[in-house]
């Protein structure tokens, strides 16, 4: 099946509909699966094979295979075509902000949920958008068009692809001698991610805020905004943590801030629902244009938060045709809204992706927040998708209340199978610097929250010992002969039973043994006391201290783990094996490293022999369309290299063989572009 799009303006760009196609995946397909059905649509769904068994698929009142994946355009609109979808919403990221889909789409008779495919175009191309900012009056920061004319933009500088955003394609640079590199990886980036390399320069401000503007414009020429969010918590520069209103707006920057987004958005026409967003330097109290995203965004749920304002369904109203219906006097804002993004990632790796299958998936009941989530236990997470599991949201009278609401929840989460960013966030969340507003670009860099759940000696005894006693009172479940008696019952005193649990790098050890009413001796003086026990958890009583927790098993790597929900998180345990089947265990493979992920080579930047210094990269790989160099952690030599240019490698293959300088076989280090 070919494609040749017509020009935008042969095209009808609007008009009623009653069935409307997902062109999306994930927890945004559900999200607009859930608006469209408020309005009264029926709703399809699209999927690629890695999703075949995901939530949204069976969301949709019919789900149409994608044998092409997600930018396959033309078997998208045939399957439009196919199951009488007469609107398609294509979302954020895929196709979102491609002008070539949205006129097929139109092309096809079809209401295309989103601003013309014209605005797309211009807008998608931040060199355009630019020009169109500084045509409109609106400021922006000192850049160049020729990446390697750095110096009328100064250092430190970033690397920015011409095309798409959500962090790929950019390279922060510090000096001259970095640049190269960074251009050549950002178009790599760049290419993969949008099929677009085309790179720019524009100045790096460090200490600055990430400030964005939502719009809403009609097809009769109305136009309002609703007000900024703040986005600056980043890693990777990609947002983590959201929140409306920022912080350190006041009402005149917000008018400010308002008048030139709307400037702007009168200026191209615009239409739907977008985003103006401003770099904002706190020292000077000046904002920059950075770009205009033409579609959702992924943090819109705290502006919804805030304004109460669906913007899914206004999205879905405007494309029918009806006018906004409102001034921008009639908007109003209430309280404060947060949001967390919820990663499949290891923060304790540069937050490299993270795969495997959700064992535990369960949100507490209290507090009350919202939940935007793609998945469910039992979902797998692979390296097709971005990493993303949910968006955590929640909304209260102050700041302050909304981060300790936004915490608690997440610290509740009864999560186990994947490693995620949850502590990492809550932690964040909580942290001194967050709560008193210091938000700035740098604050992970400047700040560092701790990435993992913290507990002390006694915790992990604690949880240890309610994990040991859920596993006995699973195994009399089990029992087929005497159930009557307690685990480990004798007619006479004999040594205690033993459980071996590791966490993390240790091993924890807990000796129990049954008293006749029913209760244990914990080692030589400790007691407990099951209350109850269920498959789903265990209320227990540990010297004299009571808990109720959440305990999830699950196989991994070949051996049972448990994950044991406490007051700030779960801990996850492996059950070390009473006896060691013949033949199991051996050394690991000598003088190698293995891939941090799994993901696809793209370039082998050494050769055997070859002496290098620290700091230089020796394989690039590719995940989630993202970059991770892996790089000599001192100098030394590349001995052995076991991979070539093109491979897909799992997580943990061996990849080269180095030797420091002075020293034997090692690993280098893993840096996420």
């Amino acid at each position: 099946m070919t494609f040749a799009p017509p020009t935008p303006s042969d095209l009808p760009t609007t008009g009623p509909f009653t069935t409307l196609l997902v062109a999306n995946r994930g927890e945004i397909a559900r999200r607009i699966i859930r608006s469209g059905r408020q309005l009264g649509l029926r709703c399809v769904a699209v999927y690629a094979d890695a999703d075949a068994d995901a939530p949204f698929v069976g969301d949709a009142d019919q789900a149409i295979r994608l044998a092409g994946g997600y930018l396959d355009i033309p078997e998208i609109v045939d399957a439009a075509r196919r199951c009488g979808a007469d609107a398609v919403h294509p979302g954020y990221g895929f196709l979102s902000e491609n002008a070539g889909f949205a006129i097929a789409v139109l092309a096809a008779g079809l209401v295309w949920v989103g601003p013309p495919p014209e605005v797309i175009e211009v807008m998608g191309d931040k060199l355009a958008a630019k020009r169109a900012a500084v045509e409109a009056g609106v400021p922006t920061l000192p850049s160049s068009d020729d990446p390697t004319e750095d110096g009328a933009v100064g250092y430190p500088l970033l690397v920015k692809a011409a095309a798409g955003g959500g962090g790929k394609g950019m390279r922060v640079v510090e000096a001259r001698g970095g640049l190269a590199e960074a251009v050549a990886a950002a178009r790599r980036e760049a290419a993969g991610a949008f099929g677009d390399d085309r790179v720019f320069l524009e100045r790096y401000v460090a200490r600055s805020r990430h400030l964005e503007i939502q719009i809403l414009g009609d097809h009769h020429g109305n136009l309002v905004h609703l007000g900024e969010r703040e986005c600056s918590v980043q890693r990777r520069h990609q947002k983590i943590i959201e929140e409306s209103p920022s912080p350190v707006v006041d009402p005149a920057l917000r008018l400010a801030m308002g008048d030139a987004a709307l400037t702007l958005a009168r200026a191209i026409g615009y239409r739907s629902a977008g985003t103006v967003e401003f770099l904002f330097d706190e020292e000077r109290r000046e904002f920059f244009f950075l770009e205009v995203n033409t579609r959702l965004q992924v943090e819109h749920p705290v502006t919804e938060e805030v304004t109460g304002i669906d913007l899914v369904a206004e999205q879905l109203r405007l494309a029918a045709g009806e006018p906004l219906g409102y001034t921008q006097d009639d908007v109003t804002f209430t309280g404060h809204a947060i949001e967390a993004r919820l990663y499949a990632e290891d923060p304790d790796a540069g937050f490299l992706p993270a795969t495997g299958t959700l064992r535990a998936f369960a949100p507490a009941a209290a507090p009350a927040v919202r939940w935007d989530s793609g998945v469910e236990v039992g979902s797998v997470v692979g390296v097709d998708f971005d990493p993303m599991l949910a968006k955590v949201v929640a909304h209260a009278p102050s700041r302050s209340a909304a981060a300790g609401r936004l915490a608690l929840a997440l610290e509740r989460l009864h999560l186990g199978g994947v490693t995620t960013n949850r502590d990492f966030l809550a932690a964040t969340l909580r942290h001194r610097a967050f709560l008193a507003g210091d938000t700035t670009t740098d604050f992970i860099d400047r700040h560092a929250p701790a990435t993992r759940l913290v507990l002390a000696s006694d915790e992990v005894h604690r949880t240890a010992v309610a994990a040991a006693l859920w596993l006995q009172g699973r195994n009399r479940t089990g029992a087929t002969v005497l159930t009557g008696l307690p685990s480990g019952w004798r007619n006479a005193r004999l040594p205690a039973q033993q459980v071996e649990l590791r966490f993390g790098d240790q091993t924890v050890e807990v000796r129990y043994r049954a008293r006749r009413d029913g209760s244990f001796v914990i080692g030589e003086s400790g007691s407990a006391l099951v209350h109850r026990w269920s498959p789903e958890e265990i209320d227990v009583e540990i010297d004299g201290r009571r808990a109720r927790m959440q305990i999830t098993a699950g196989g991994g790597g070949g051996e049972e783990h448990l994950h044991v929900q406490v007051e700030r998180g779960t801990v996850h345990f492996a059950v070390v094996p009473r006896f060691t089947p013949p033949g199991a265990g051996g050394a690991d493979a000598a003088g190698g490293f293995r891939a941090p992920m799994p993901g696809v080579v793209l370039e082998v930047a050494c050769v055997p022999g070859e002496e290098v210094g620290a700091g230089r990269t020796l394989v690039v790989l590719e995940a989630m369309k993202m970059e991770h160099h892996v790089k000599a952690p001192s100098a030394g030599r590349v001995a052995e290299i076991l991979v070539a240019t093109g491979q897909q490698v799992e997580n943990g293959q061996l990849l080269v063989v180095f030797e420091q300088d002075g020293a034997g076989p090692t690993g280098p280090v893993a840096e996420g572009g």
